[in-house]
């Protein structure tokens, strides 16, 4: 296939920034390493029937209210006042979620995937359902945004070193015109070697280590260890 007929690929590194890209017709990654993502590819890997995404405390209580689903999120990666549970991917074995509805809501992550409601398609990613999504990706042929969901609008440096991770395994399906998208294979070249050593340098590490989740932490950096590929359609997401 020449340049030309390729489809293109695009990053954007913040939430802040995804309203400078057109997600008609596109297949959009939502990518929140520490914790969303990883949690929703967990949850789904032990069983769970689904995952719904919201956007507040109080959205998160009545609809887990409503369909007896289980209720988590955390707002500053603490369990959020009035949640059963947190945003810990090892709160969710199979003993505990398979067959369940878990209704979760986040400081960065829940809020992207609405914000992504325009795309032909959502897919999530994280370290852990790495090689799912890749091959997800190229076997779509479809033009493709990474998104990453930052801290607080603020670009962070797990979410684009997956973001470069993904981009450097398909780069050859794809005609990539994205500054964004060359950084972040940058990062994911200069850490990918040592990730967790880098990882410890973000700020995100050092705000979830105060809480003591470095065993989350050092969990979500693992590759293909919750092999599902989760899409997000009509306000809830599924095992593909």
């Amino acid at each position: 296939m020449d340049k030309g007929n390729k489809p293109s690929l695009e990053v954007s590194l913040s939430p802040a920034l995804l309203h400078l890209y057109d997600l008609s017709q596109k297949i959009v990654v939502v990518i929140d390493v520490l914790r969303a993502t990883s949690t929703i590819c967990t949850a789904l890997h032990h069983g769970a029937q689904k995952v719904i995404p919201v956007d507040s405390v109080e959205k998160c209580i009545e609809i887990g209210r409503q369909l007896g689903a289980i209720t988590a999120g955390e707002r500053d990666g603490q369990i959020a006042p009035g949640l059963e549970h947190g945003n810990s991917p090892l709160e969710y074995p199979a003993s505990f979620i398979q067959g369940k509805t878990l209704v979760l809501t986040t400081t960065n992550g829940t809020r992207l995937l609405h914000m992504a409601k325009d795309a032909e398609e959502i897919v999530i990613g994280s370290f852990l359902n790495l090689s799912i999504v890749c091959d997800y990706l190229v076997a779509r042929n479809r033009p493709v945004v990474l998104a990453c969901a930052g801290w607080k609008d603020r670009i962070n440096l797990e979410d684009s070193v997956l973001a470069g991770a993904i981009l450097h395994r398909i780069k050859s399906h794809f005609d990539v015109q994205c500054d964004a998208a060359l950084i972040a294979e940058q990062l994911y070249l200069a850490t990918h070697n040592n990730l967790m050593e880098h990882i410890q340098q973000a700020s995100h590490y050092k705000r979830l280590s105060q809480h003591g989740f470095q065993r989350d932490i050092a969990y979500c950096l693992k590759i293909d260890q919750a092999t599902v590929l989760p899409l997000y359609r009509d306000g809830a997401i599924e095992r593909a």
